[in-house]
């Protein structure tokens, strides 16, 4: 028993030893499992650690890194003494001012250029008139600088910035900041004899950030149209009375008080969401708010026609008041003359009290004293206390500082090529953000519809309207307006069309829909008068056979004409209106009104199918006439003639149903015209545009060729014609005279030879063009019946040019034919005055 317990025991403790040893592994295990995974992640940190990320810095779109200053003039380079004077004078003037004037701003008279040199603001203005029509205008060269130039903010937006370049870099880049856009539509405007100048002061954050999202795009604002008061004729003496009114006044009045009702209600509301807008905006002040720098261009009244003065944001190219509220202040001025310091309190400018006399000098400071500007009469008692010798000596030394002229600009003539005029916007395409309404412009055949300007405007962030503009088109399609809600489209087109389509109002190119086209009268103008056709159709009727509209028409219900008066036809007689009622078989009519008659006659056919006994006829009777005349007894027309009007009215009846049926197969004509032209959508290229118009290219290019050959003749003949001859010779030896006839008759012999080379050259390019052009003829003719319209115009452009390269070969063979002669005796000429056979070939002479 004892033995069998010890046994149990030993059982025991060594499955407790084995449990154990398994509650130990898995311990273990995950002891080893966590060092590897901490080893894991120290070297996972350690790898990590070693990478290195440096963000890199924003990078500025316009630096003077990114500018070449090495092919710049030396103008841009350095200072010459005159502009050295002027920068001291600039620094004597800031240090008064800043000890007079503590508590302004620096101010900004010299920053450096591309080329880090020092240049007075005034000298970097150039007066320049371009050699464009379109910018001799202030708006049209204030828009040309908006839509040409990438606006790029101030690197401080408190601050003036530290440089300033010139206008030609600034174009060259295309990019620049709001005191470059200044500087260049201040030149522009000087040179157009406008009195501009260039403006540092402060603005509203829209105005310094090009955020146009809070104002209306022009395009969207409909001029206001002059109601022309229409003169009241004088009463006549014997005039009729007019009847009585016998509307009643109460009802007028309470219709008034409605009306105005209804309109104090929407006025009310518009009210209210514009305070929610403006309660919106509020909410969002801007925290330097009058204190952001900002540059504009002041034009002065007086000079080209100006009535007032006013500011120019060449940002956008917008004109403002010098009283808007986007203008927060002005610290200076200046333009290619002088410079003056506002002197008056910024707040003016605010409250529409800033005055613009710069020759006030208590107002505005100048920096020099030759301004062109007319300084204010001094009092007598102001010119009696300057009468001191102190005040003379005193004011003798300040005249002495500041008689000194404006040094000549520094910068290059301002120049801008046609196609980057034609370009004007970077890259050719510019987007602007407006209230409610996106503005898209595009350069001429920039896009291959001809589209120009896009403008889109939204209601309630929904797409509401789309007007397109074009140029150049072949169609003559100026214009299109897209009505996203209605799905209305209006198409307006120059003078040109094929069809003299002047305005297409439709909503689908289907036929059969409601559509309207206005044409050009001038082009389209009949002698018939006929002003106003409406035609009304029923339905069409149905047939088993698929016929198209034109062989199943649909049937004419109704028929009215309206004409023009005719001078030469009494009133009575003359029709105004004419109206065929086809189901009803009746003709109405309605006549001219005489000048001294309120009313007009009328009559009325009723046609009728009855014939006489032997059917030939109609038997009128006066039940089938019905007619109002003003003057019974002038115009009595005897039942006899009636007939034979009836009759002139029915066939004039086929002719307008027949004019209705060729005017809606014009429609489908017009209609399937349109939508070649839209998928076409052609582009015309005048004939001085030699760089997209492809015969004027090819003219150009085979002149090219002509003046490079003979460019080539000219350098062959320049070169040594006896080396080749000479080489054959044994060296040192001196010409024997038969040697030398020799080498002359060989020369004149080789240079033959590719005379006659030259000319067989041309006359096989000439034969292979014209075999080709006869393998092209034969080919039309074959395949004639069964080519295509593009395969036709194909054909026709592949002869227009094989003809031009025939004639050009043609011209160059003739040529060379009258040229060899000449060149062959010019030869012989050279070579018997040749210094090396001159002497030999006397004899021979």
């Amino acid at each position: 028993m004892e033995v069998l317990k010890e046994k149990v025991e030993e059982e025991e403790e060594a499955e407790r030893a084995e449990r154990g040893e398994k509650m130990m592994r898995p311990m273990e295990v995950r002891k080893e499992e966590t060092i590897m995974t901490q080893e894991m992640l120290r070297d996972l940190e350690r790898k990590l650690s070693e990478i290195e990320v440096s963000i890199p810095e924003k990078p500025s779109t316009f630096t003077k890194d990114a500018i070449d200053i090495s092919k710049l003039p030396l103008s841009y380079q350095s200072n010459t003494p005159k502009e050295e004077h002027l920068l001291q004078v600039a620094d004597n003037f800031s240090r008064q001012y800043s000890h007079l004037c503590p508590d302004r701003v620096p101010l900004f008279l010299h920053p450096v250029n591309e080329c880090e040199v020092p240049k007075f603001v005034s000298t970097t203005i150039r007066p320049t008139l371009m050699p464009y029509p379109e910018l001799y205008n202030w708006d049209t060269c204030a828009q040309f600088v908006s839509d040409f130039l990438s606006a790029v903010p101030l690197p401080d937006p408190l601050k003036p910035p530290s440089y300033l370049y010139s206008s030609t870099t600034v174009l060259k880049y295309q990019k620049g900041n709001c005191f470059d856009f200044s500087t260049l539509l201040c030149s522009m405007l000087i040179g157009a004899r406008y009195d501009a100048y260039c403006v540092y002061g402060y603005g509203s954050q829209d105005l310094c950030h090009l955020d146009l999202t809070r104002e209306v795009c022009p395009l969207t604002v409909k001029p206001k149209e002059m109601v022309k008061e229409e003169e009241k004729a004088p009463p006549k003496k014997y005039a009729v009375k007019p009847p009585r009114d016998l509307t009643s006044r109460f009802e007028q009045e309470q219709e008034i008080k409605r009306q105005e009702a209804i309109k104090a209600e929407e006025e009310r509301r518009l009210k209210q969401e514009e305070e929610h807008l403006v309660e919106q905006e509020s909410a969002k002040t801007d925290p330097l708010h009058g204190l952001r720098v900002h540059s504009w261009v002041l034009v002065l009244s007086g000079k080209r026609e100006v009535p007032e003065s006013f500011f120019i944001d060449p940002f956008t190219g917008r004109s403002y008041s010098t009283q808007d509220d986007h203008f927060l202040g002005i610290e200076s001025l200046w333009n290619h003359k002088n410079y003056w310091v506002n002197m008056q309190d910024c707040l003016e400018l605010l409250q529409g009290d800033l005055v613009f006399d710069l020759g006030d000098p208590v107002r505005w400071e100048y920096l020099l004293l030759g301004t062109d500007k007319p300084l204010l009469s001094l009092t007598e008692e102001e010119d009696d206390g300057m009468n001191d010798d102190d005040d003379v000596e005193n004011l003798g030394k300040e005249d002495e500082d500041k008689s000194f002229d404006m040094p000549c600009s520094w910068v290059e003539q301002i120049e801008i090529s046609p196609e980057a005029f034609e370009t004007r916007c970077p890259n050719g395409k510019k987007v602007i953000q407006y209230k409610r309404a996106k503005l898209e412009k595009w350069a001429p055949y920039l896009n291959n519809n001809g589209l120009v300007c896009r403008l889109t405007t939204y209601e309630d962030l929904e797409l509401w309207r789309i007007k397109e503009w074009f140029q150049n088109r072949e169609d003559m399609l100026e214009l299109k307006h897209i009505n996203k809600v209605t799905g209305l489209n209006i198409d307006y087109f120059k003078p040109g069309h094929p069809q003299a389509l002047r305005v297409h109002s439709y909503t689908s190119m289907q036929p059969e829909m409601d559509r309207i086209m206005e044409f050009y009268e001038t082009a389209r103008g009949g002698p018939d008068l006929l002003s106003y056709r409406h035609v009304n159709f029923g339905p069409r009727i149905k047939k088993l056979a698929l016929n198209s509209a034109e062989s199943n028409p649909r049937p004419v219900v109704k028929i009215t004409e309206r004409f023009f008066r005719n001078p030469a036809k009494p009133a009575d007689e003359d029709v105004a209106e004419r109206v065929f009622l086809i189901l009803d078989e009746r003709i109405q009519l309605r006549y001219h009104c005489r000048e001294d008659r309120i009313t007009a006659s009328k009559r009325e056919f009723l046609w009728r199918t009855e014939g006489d006994s032997k059917g030939n006829k109609i038997i009128m009777t006066p039940d089938m006439c019905l007619s109002f005349e003003v003057e019974p007894m002038e115009h009595t027309k005897k039942l006899l003639y009636q007939p034979e009007a009836m009759m002139k009215l029915k066939n004039e009846e086929k002719l307008s149903r027949h004019q209705a049926w060729e005017s809606e197969l014009e429609v489908l004509e017009i209609l399937k015209l349109r939508e070649e032209e839209e998928a076409a959508h052609a582009l015309t290229i005048s004939i001085y545009d030699t760089k997209r118009n492809e015969k004027s290219k090819e003219y150009r290019e085979a002149m090219e060729r002509v003046m490079h050959e003979e460019h080539l003749w000219q350098v062959e003949a320049q070169l040594d014609y006896l080396a080749p001859f000479l080489a054959q010779l044994p060296p040192g030896e001196k010409l024997t005279r038969w040697q030398a006839m020799r080498l002359k008759d060989e020369c004149l012999s080789d240079f033959k030879q590719r005379l006659i080379d030259k000319a067989n050259l041309i006359q096989a390019r000439f034969e292979k063009e014209t075999q080709e052009l006869q393998k092209q003829q034969q080919w039309y003719q074959e395949n004639q019946v069964t080519l295509t319209p593009e395969d036709e115009d194909l054909y026709l452009s592949y002869c227009s040019q094989a003809m031009f390269r025939i004639r050009i070969l043609e011209q160059r063979l003739n040529r060379h034919k009258e040229l060899a002669p000449l060149k062959y005796l010019a030869m012989e000429e050279k070579l018997y005055k040749d210094p090396r056979l001159v002497e030999l070939l006397k004899v021979f002479v």
